[in-house]
Parts: structure tokens; sequence; C-alpha cells
């Protein structure tokens, strides 16, 4: 039997490929190759490049690799991308998300995990958010988001399908062997950008907002390690395989830092300043966004291992140089 990650081609996608492969599982890669990379595929796993939204290429994998479960990465990520082009959003991340969902129901998939966002709290204020609070996305990428979990809880109404729609926080960092990272060229990713600056990849950095309801005016985020993530994904893979319900569960470590507390960190880290320069609010950016991560810590068993920002930064700057010398 087989796992079927889509997206595993890109930064969180690769790092679940690396976590099912290190545990021996069978993994498939389904990938466009439009913003993923085929050399951060790890080479136990078989890659295929295509479109989600290709029921029969879909339903081919399933029924070839023996597919019982299908962790869903793929489709578009930048909240101010998707106010300027929402329908675009609305295609990759909820009509391509249905189609998948779809083969996923007739070719007999057990398990579904789901890449969903903190995102569809929308304004959530400066306490830690739970499962149970108001759903309200600001973007048309947290609604979109959220109508993908909307009809994977229809779905496994329905349908011999249960699912685990996890809602991630700031994923930043590395995989701590080096095997993995963000490679995104003109990435927005908050860390990813501060330690391209750092490095001198970029001029400076920009930050957006100044006047948030927040201790120092900037946006408060709650950054979470991206091999905590996956042991996440692979916590609600168990919990599904062993008969568990359906759940949505937000992963991240419950604290929250600011713009200026997360390039001060990166300052110590790196042993260097480097330029910031002060620009408006981004449209759909919250001020604050923190995650209560106790249903994944109760119900999953979940138990984070790199909750340490200088860790995730250190990280991160090692994977930067990694690609500095890959690319030269």
């Amino acid at each position: 039997m087989s796992v079927l990650v889509t997206g595993g081609a890109g930064y969180i996608g690769s790092h679940m490929v690396l976590g099912l492969a290190d545990r021996g599982e069978s993994v498939v890669v389904l990938d466009n190759l439009v913003t993923g990379f085929d050399w951060l595929v790890s080479p136990q796993a078989v890659l295929v490049q295509g479109d989600i939204a290709d029921q029969a290429l879909v339903g081919r994998l399933i029924a070839e690799h023996g597919v019982e479960t299908i962790v869903h990465f793929a489709g578009s990520v930048v909240v101010p991308d998707s106010v300027s082009d929402p329908l675009g959003y609305y295609l990759n991340n909820t009509v391509k998300t249905r189609d998948l969902i779809a083969a996923a129901v007739a070719g007999g998939v057990k398990q579904f995990i789901f890449s969903s966002t903190a995102a569809v709290y929308g304004m959530a204020g400066l306490e830690p958010v739970s499962e149970d609070s108001l759903l309200q996305p600001q973007s048309p990428y947290g609604r979109s988001k959220l109508m993908s979990e909307m009809m994977l809880e229809d779905a496994a109404k329905a349908h011999p399908l249960r699912y685990a729609a996890l809602r991630y926080f700031n994923v930043a960092g590395g995989d701590p062997s080096g095997r993995s990272g963000q490679a995104t060229k003109g990435a927005t990713h908050l860390i990813k950008v501060a330690v391209e600056t750092a490095l001198g990849r970029r001029a400076a950095i920009e930050v957006f907002g100044d006047d948030y309801p927040t201790p120092d005016g900037t946006a408060v985020r709650d950054y979470i390690h991206v091999t905590d993530l996956i042991a996440a994904h692979l916590a609600a893979l168990d919990h599904l395989r062993n008969g568990g319900d359906s759940l949505v569960a937000n992963v991240g470590y419950g604290r929250g830092y600011s713009v200026r507390e997360v390039l001060d960190v990166v300052r110590r880290v790196h042993g260097t300043d480097f330029e910031i320069r002060q620009g408006g609010r981004r449209p759909g950016d919250p001020a604050s966004i923190v995650a209560n991560a106790d249903r994944a810590r109760t119900l999953l068993g979940w138990a984070p291992a790199h909750d340490d920002l200088e860790q995730i930064v250190g990280h991160a700057i090692a994977w930067e140089r990694h690609l500095m010398r890959r690319n030269a």
C-alpha cells in the first residue's frame, strides 16, 4: 500500500515525503512542477508530473500503486496574490481539490490528509485561536481552504473516507539533516526573506505595517518548524489508520512573535545587520494569529521537538547556504 503526496516537490510536501520514506512507507508524488523542484523529492519516492485535477491520472496512480492515503499539499499559498487573483486561487485550491477528492472516493482511498491554514480564522485577535473559534477568513486564500475543508467534511459523511484537516500557522526552517528546505524563488515568507537578506541575496527586507494593535505595532505570528509540522501529519495518518475519527486540528506552538522580534532573532543568529524598510499593510493580513494546538497534542499525541525560534532560523540559514552553493 502507498501514500500519494500531492505537491510533494514543494517546500512542505518534500518534507512529508522524507518523513514517510524515513519510516519505510511507499510514496508516490504527484506534482505539476510549476513551483516545485524534482530534485527536492526523495529518491525513495516515485515522482509523477501531472495535475491533481486530472482524475484519470489520479485514478490510475491509486490503482497501480495501491494508494490508501492521500496527503494533499498542492495549491497556491500567497495571501496578497489571492486578493489580486481570486479566481485563480479558487481554481487551484478549491475546484481542483474537489476533483482530487472525487478521484479519491472513486478509487476507494481510505484516508485523506489536507493542508489547511490558520487563514480560515481571519482577524482573530491577540489570544490563541482554537478549532472552535469563529471562522471568518479575510482573503480568497483563506476562503478557498475553508471551502475545501467543507467539501471534505461532506464527502466523509457520504462515503467511507476519513480525513484530517490540519490548519498550519507559519511554517519555517528546513530539514535538520539538510535534505530539504524552502527553495521557492521570490518567496514571501518572513523568515525565508529575512535570511536571504542577511546573506546578501536581497538588498533589503520590507516590513508590511507598523500600526497594528500589537505590542510593537508589527504583525504577530506563530512560527512552527517544518519538521514538527510533518510530525503532526504522520501522527494524523496513524490516527486515521488506527480507526480514529475525522478531525480538524491546529498545528502551531501557541507562542507568537512579532515581525520585529523575528528580524532581531535572524540578526542575532546570523551575526550581521541588514537593511529593513517600512511599508504599509498588505491586504488580507490579520494583526495576530497564534495557535491553540491542544487538540493535536491530546488526540494525536503530537509532541513538537523543535519549538525554538533560534533553531528554526538556524536551520533556515543552513538551507539557504546550501542553496547558494548548489546554484553557484
